[in-house]
Protein backbone atom coordinates (compact mmCIF):
# COMPACT_ATOMS: atom_id res chain seq x y z
CA UNK A 1 0.00 0.00 0.00
CA UNK A 2 1.13 3.51 -1.09
CA UNK A 3 1.89 6.38 1.40
CA UNK A 4 -0.94 8.33 -0.15
CA UNK A 5 -3.35 5.42 -0.18
CA UNK A 6 -2.58 4.38 3.56
CA UNK A 7 -2.37 8.17 5.38
CA UNK A 8 -5.71 10.46 5.27
CA UNK A 9 -6.46 13.72 3.90
CA UNK A 10 -5.40 15.89 7.26
CA UNK A 11 -2.83 16.95 9.29
CA UNK A 12 -2.26 17.42 13.37
CA UNK A 13 -1.81 21.05 14.40
CA UNK A 14 -0.25 22.09 17.65
CA UNK A 15 0.18 25.50 18.92
CA UNK A 16 2.35 25.34 22.43
CA UNK A 17 2.09 28.36 24.85
CA UNK A 18 3.29 28.64 28.43
CA UNK A 19 -0.05 28.29 29.81
CA UNK A 20 -2.28 26.65 27.07
CA UNK A 21 -2.12 24.20 23.65
CA UNK A 22 -4.35 25.23 21.26
CA UNK A 23 -4.39 21.79 18.80
CA UNK A 24 -6.39 20.83 15.81
CA UNK A 25 -7.18 18.43 13.05
CA UNK A 26 -7.11 20.24 9.62
CA UNK A 27 -8.56 19.31 6.45
CA UNK A 28 -6.54 19.73 2.81
CA UNK A 29 -8.51 23.22 2.78
CA UNK A 30 -6.52 24.28 5.35
CA UNK A 31 -9.40 24.62 7.89
CA UNK A 32 -9.61 22.90 11.25
CA UNK A 33 -12.15 20.15 11.54
CA UNK A 34 -11.60 20.02 15.02
CA UNK A 35 -10.02 21.99 17.86
CA UNK A 36 -9.32 21.56 20.71
CA UNK A 37 -7.18 23.18 24.04
CA UNK A 38 -5.65 22.06 26.66
CA UNK A 39 -3.76 23.55 29.63
CA UNK A 40 -0.01 23.31 29.52
CA UNK A 41 1.64 21.31 31.87
CA UNK A 42 2.99 23.15 34.91
CA UNK A 43 5.41 20.67 36.45
CA UNK A 44 8.41 20.91 34.55
CA UNK A 45 9.66 20.42 30.83
CA UNK A 46 9.31 16.65 31.08
CA UNK A 47 5.55 16.99 32.06
CA UNK A 48 5.15 19.49 29.39
CA UNK A 49 6.88 16.84 26.84
CA UNK A 50 4.84 14.44 27.75
CA UNK A 51 1.48 15.84 27.73
CA UNK A 52 2.12 17.15 24.21
CA UNK A 53 2.94 13.34 23.28
CA UNK A 54 -0.28 12.38 24.33
CA UNK A 55 -2.35 14.88 22.88
CA UNK A 56 -0.91 14.04 19.96
CA UNK A 57 -1.51 10.43 20.23
CA UNK A 58 -5.20 11.43 21.25
CA UNK A 59 -5.43 13.43 18.09
CA UNK A 60 -4.05 10.71 15.74
CA UNK A 61 -6.67 8.54 17.26
CA UNK A 62 -9.86 10.94 16.75
CA UNK A 63 -8.76 11.77 13.19
CA UNK A 64 -8.53 7.73 12.58
CA UNK A 65 -12.08 7.11 13.90
CA UNK A 66 -13.10 10.86 11.63
CA UNK A 67 -10.99 10.50 8.42
CA UNK A 68 -10.32 6.26 8.66
CA UNK A 69 -6.33 6.66 8.09
CA UNK A 70 -2.98 8.13 10.18
CA UNK A 71 -2.26 11.91 9.60
CA UNK A 72 -0.52 13.20 6.37
CA UNK A 73 1.64 15.31 9.20
CA UNK A 74 2.22 17.19 12.30
CA UNK A 75 3.05 20.72 12.38
CA UNK A 76 4.49 22.16 16.06
CA UNK A 77 4.30 25.94 16.85
CA UNK A 78 6.78 26.34 20.36
CA UNK A 79 8.02 29.27 21.83
CA UNK A 80 11.65 30.41 22.59
CA UNK A 81 14.92 29.29 20.37
CA UNK A 82 13.62 26.71 17.64
CA UNK A 83 16.22 24.59 15.58
CA UNK A 84 13.47 24.06 12.77
CA UNK A 85 16.22 22.35 10.54
CA UNK A 86 16.72 19.84 13.40
CA UNK A 87 13.30 19.83 14.83
CA UNK A 88 14.73 20.52 18.22
CA UNK A 89 13.03 22.92 20.38
CA UNK A 90 16.44 24.70 21.84
CA UNK A 91 15.29 26.71 24.80
CA UNK A 92 11.66 28.27 26.72
CA UNK A 93 11.83 30.39 29.80
CA UNK A 94 8.07 29.83 30.31
CA UNK A 95 8.85 26.04 29.41
CA UNK A 96 11.52 25.54 31.52
CA UNK A 97 13.09 22.84 28.18
CA UNK A 98 16.64 22.43 26.63
CA UNK A 99 17.30 20.68 23.35
CA UNK A 100 14.21 18.48 22.83
CA UNK A 101 14.32 16.84 20.35
CA UNK A 102 10.39 17.51 19.64
CA UNK A 103 9.65 16.06 16.41
CA UNK A 104 11.68 12.71 16.71
CA UNK A 105 9.63 12.62 19.89
CA UNK A 106 6.40 13.02 18.16
CA UNK A 107 7.08 10.79 15.47
CA UNK A 108 8.12 8.03 17.67
CA UNK A 109 5.08 8.29 19.71
CA UNK A 110 3.19 8.06 16.48
CA UNK A 111 4.81 5.59 14.91
CA UNK A 112 4.51 3.56 18.67
CA UNK A 113 0.99 3.82 18.24
CA UNK A 114 1.12 2.38 14.56
CA UNK A 115 0.33 5.58 12.83
CA UNK A 116 3.66 4.43 10.73
CA UNK A 117 6.25 7.22 9.71
CA UNK A 118 4.45 10.45 9.49
CA UNK A 119 6.42 13.75 8.84
CA UNK A 120 6.51 15.89 11.66
CA UNK A 121 8.15 20.00 11.62
CA UNK A 122 8.83 22.29 14.34
CA UNK A 123 8.26 25.44 13.92
CA UNK A 124 8.65 28.63 15.91
CA UNK A 125 5.42 30.41 17.64
CA UNK A 126 5.23 33.54 16.22
CA UNK A 127 6.93 32.48 12.65
CA UNK A 128 4.38 30.04 12.69
CA UNK A 129 1.76 33.04 13.35
CA UNK A 130 3.12 34.88 10.85
CA UNK A 131 3.10 32.45 8.12
CA UNK A 132 -0.91 31.90 8.80
CA UNK A 133 -1.11 35.58 9.09
CA UNK A 134 0.59 35.71 5.63
CA UNK A 135 -1.32 33.11 3.50
CA UNK A 136 -4.79 33.33 4.95
CA UNK A 137 -5.07 36.98 7.40
CA UNK A 138 -3.88 40.97 7.36
CA UNK A 139 -0.64 39.21 4.79
CA UNK A 140 -2.56 37.42 2.11
CA UNK A 141 -1.29 38.84 -1.39
CA UNK A 142 1.03 40.77 0.29
CA UNK A 143 4.73 40.48 -1.13
CA UNK A 144 7.28 41.32 1.82
CA UNK A 145 5.67 41.75 5.58
CA UNK A 146 6.55 42.39 8.72
CA UNK A 147 4.05 40.62 11.63
CA UNK A 148 5.26 41.74 15.23
CA UNK A 149 3.86 40.42 18.29
CA UNK A 150 3.06 42.08 21.42
CA UNK A 151 2.92 40.13 24.33
CA UNK A 152 4.31 39.12 27.52
CA UNK A 153 7.74 39.85 25.15
CA UNK A 154 7.74 41.39 21.54
CA UNK A 155 8.93 38.94 18.53
CA UNK A 156 8.40 39.76 15.03
CA UNK A 157 8.65 37.62 11.84
CA UNK A 158 9.64 38.42 8.19
CA UNK A 159 7.59 37.64 5.62
CA UNK A 160 8.49 37.20 1.92
CA UNK A 161 6.26 36.04 -0.67
CA UNK A 162 4.62 32.77 0.72
CA UNK A 163 7.32 31.70 3.47
CA UNK A 164 8.79 32.95 6.60
CA UNK A 165 12.45 33.71 6.79
CA UNK A 166 14.23 32.25 9.80
CA UNK A 167 17.56 33.96 9.31
CA UNK A 168 20.97 31.90 9.17
CA UNK A 169 20.64 30.44 12.79
CA UNK A 170 16.88 30.71 13.41
CA UNK A 171 17.11 34.62 14.85
CA UNK A 172 15.45 36.15 12.51
CA UNK A 173 12.84 39.06 13.55
CA UNK A 174 14.12 39.34 16.80
CA UNK A 175 12.71 43.34 17.42
CA UNK A 176 11.89 42.79 20.97
CA UNK A 177 15.62 43.12 21.40
CA UNK A 178 16.63 46.08 19.67
CA UNK A 179 17.38 48.65 21.96
CA UNK A 180 15.33 51.79 21.98
CA UNK A 181 16.01 53.48 25.33
CA UNK A 182 19.83 53.02 26.19
CA UNK A 183 20.47 52.68 29.54
CA UNK A 184 16.59 51.81 30.23
CA UNK A 185 14.94 49.21 31.95
CA UNK A 186 17.40 45.37 32.04
CA UNK A 187 15.87 42.78 29.97
CA UNK A 188 15.72 39.01 30.77
CA UNK A 189 17.96 38.89 27.44
CA UNK A 190 20.81 40.65 29.39
CA UNK A 191 20.55 44.25 27.49
CA UNK A 192 19.07 47.94 28.82
CA UNK A 193 16.25 49.29 27.31
CA UNK A 194 15.27 46.80 24.54
CA UNK A 195 11.62 47.49 23.01
CA UNK A 196 10.26 45.07 24.69
CA UNK A 197 11.19 46.39 28.13
CA UNK A 198 9.18 49.53 27.18
CA UNK A 199 6.50 48.32 24.76
CA UNK A 200 5.21 44.76 25.31
CA UNK A 201 1.51 44.21 26.87
CA UNK A 202 3.86 43.25 30.48
CA UNK A 203 5.64 46.56 30.20
CA UNK A 204 2.67 48.55 29.70
CA UNK A 205 0.93 47.01 32.44
CA UNK A 206 3.83 47.55 34.90
CA UNK A 207 4.01 50.73 33.81
CA UNK A 208 0.43 51.61 34.63
CA UNK A 209 0.03 49.75 37.51
CA UNK A 210 3.07 52.28 39.14
CA UNK A 211 1.32 55.15 37.96
CA UNK A 212 -2.05 54.60 38.51
CA UNK A 213 -1.33 53.33 41.78
CA UNK A 214 -3.67 50.19 40.82
CA UNK A 215 -1.78 46.50 41.76
CA UNK A 216 -2.12 43.88 39.07
CA UNK A 217 -3.20 47.02 36.82
CA UNK A 218 -2.80 45.04 33.17
CA UNK A 219 -2.55 46.87 29.47
CA UNK A 220 -6.39 46.33 29.03
CA UNK A 221 -6.95 48.51 31.95
CA UNK A 222 -4.30 51.36 30.45
CA UNK A 223 -6.11 51.19 27.25
CA UNK A 224 -9.42 51.32 28.86
CA UNK A 225 -8.15 54.11 31.21
CA UNK A 226 -6.69 56.21 27.66
CA UNK A 227 -10.47 56.04 26.00
CA UNK A 228 -11.39 57.85 29.05
CA UNK A 229 -9.01 60.62 28.09
CA UNK A 230 -6.79 59.73 31.66
CA UNK A 231 -3.87 61.98 31.06
CA UNK A 232 -1.58 59.63 33.32
CA UNK A 233 -2.70 56.95 31.11
CA UNK A 234 -2.18 58.67 27.77
CA UNK A 235 1.61 59.32 29.35
CA UNK A 236 2.37 55.37 29.63
CA UNK A 237 1.00 55.18 26.51
CA UNK A 238 2.92 57.45 25.00
CA UNK A 239 5.69 56.49 26.15
CA UNK A 240 5.15 52.94 25.04
CA UNK A 241 4.29 53.89 21.69
CA UNK A 242 6.71 56.48 20.71
CA UNK A 243 9.30 53.35 21.31
CA UNK A 244 7.37 50.60 19.19
CA UNK A 245 7.50 53.47 16.95
CA UNK A 246 11.42 53.62 17.19
CA UNK A 247 12.17 50.29 16.87
CA UNK A 248 9.47 49.97 13.49
CA UNK A 249 11.43 52.88 11.96
CA UNK A 250 14.72 50.22 12.21
CA UNK A 251 12.72 47.43 10.28
CA UNK A 252 11.51 49.78 7.80
CA UNK A 253 15.04 51.16 7.74
CA UNK A 254 16.50 47.38 6.97
CA UNK A 255 13.37 45.36 5.58
CA UNK A 256 11.62 47.97 3.76
CA UNK A 257 8.32 46.07 4.49
CA UNK A 258 4.87 46.82 2.54
CA UNK A 259 3.17 46.01 5.09
CA UNK A 260 3.88 45.65 9.20
CA UNK A 261 0.91 43.56 10.96
CA UNK A 262 0.36 43.70 14.62
CA UNK A 263 -1.13 41.13 16.77
CA UNK A 264 -0.91 39.76 20.26
CA UNK A 265 -2.27 41.18 23.55
CA UNK A 266 -1.72 44.49 23.24
CA UNK A 267 -3.58 44.91 19.55
CA UNK A 268 -6.06 44.24 20.95
CA UNK A 269 -6.27 47.56 22.13
CA UNK A 270 -7.15 48.32 18.24
CA UNK A 271 -7.19 51.81 16.97
CA UNK A 272 -6.18 53.12 20.60
CA UNK A 273 -3.02 51.76 19.84
CA UNK A 274 -2.78 51.63 15.89
CA UNK A 275 -3.95 54.97 15.36
CA UNK A 276 -1.03 56.96 17.72
CA UNK A 277 1.39 54.42 16.01
CA UNK A 278 0.75 55.28 12.96
CA UNK A 279 0.89 59.43 13.57
CA UNK A 280 3.92 58.56 15.37
CA UNK A 281 5.79 56.26 13.12
CA UNK A 282 5.15 59.03 10.34
CA UNK A 283 6.53 61.72 12.45
CA UNK A 284 9.69 59.85 12.75
CA UNK A 285 10.53 59.53 9.67
CA UNK A 286 12.33 61.45 6.62
CA UNK A 287 13.41 59.58 3.82
CA UNK A 288 11.44 56.20 4.27
CA UNK A 289 8.19 55.44 2.16
CA UNK A 290 6.43 54.16 5.37
CA UNK A 291 4.28 50.70 4.95
CA UNK A 292 0.59 50.33 5.91
CA UNK A 293 0.07 49.15 9.47
CA UNK A 294 -2.63 46.69 9.87
CA UNK A 295 -4.29 44.79 13.07
CA UNK A 296 -3.70 41.11 12.72
CA UNK A 297 -6.96 39.36 10.93
CA UNK A 298 -6.81 35.86 12.78
CA UNK A 299 -5.97 36.21 16.81
CA UNK A 300 -5.08 33.79 18.81
CA UNK A 301 -5.79 31.00 16.07
CA UNK A 302 -3.13 32.49 13.99
CA UNK A 303 -0.60 29.82 16.01
CA UNK A 304 -2.49 26.59 15.44
CA UNK A 305 -3.41 27.61 11.57
CA UNK A 306 0.35 28.36 10.82
CA UNK A 307 1.13 24.67 12.17
CA UNK A 308 -1.43 23.48 9.74
CA UNK A 309 0.09 24.92 7.23
CA UNK A 310 3.88 23.33 8.26
CA UNK A 311 2.50 20.33 8.35
CA UNK A 312 0.66 20.36 4.67
CA UNK A 313 4.10 21.91 3.46
CA UNK A 314 6.21 18.84 5.10
CA UNK A 315 3.79 16.37 3.96
CA UNK A 316 4.24 13.55 1.38
CA UNK A 317 0.41 13.53 0.25
CA UNK A 318 -0.93 16.30 -2.66
CA UNK A 319 -3.11 18.57 -1.37
CA UNK A 320 -5.93 18.13 -3.18
CA UNK A 321 -8.97 20.35 -2.27
CA UNK A 322 -11.85 18.89 -0.47
CA UNK A 323 -15.35 18.63 -1.94
CA UNK A 324 -18.38 18.57 0.61
CA UNK A 325 -21.00 16.00 -0.70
Amino acid sequence: MSLQEHQANYVIALDVGGTTIKAALTGSDKEPFLRVRRDTATEGPRAVVAGILDLVAELAAEGLARRGGPPAGVGLAVPGVVDEAAGVAGYSANLGWRDVPLAALVGERLAAEGAGDVPVVLGHDVRTGGLAEGRLGAGAGVGRFFFVALGTGIAGAIGVGDRMEPGAHGGAGEIGHVVVRPGGPRCGCGQYGCLETVASASAVGRAWAESSGAAGASAADAARAVRTGDARANGVWRNAVDALADGLLVVVNLLDPEVVIVGGGLAEAGETLLDPLRSALAAKATFQRLPEVVPAALGESAGCLGAGLLAWDHSQLPQIPEVSP
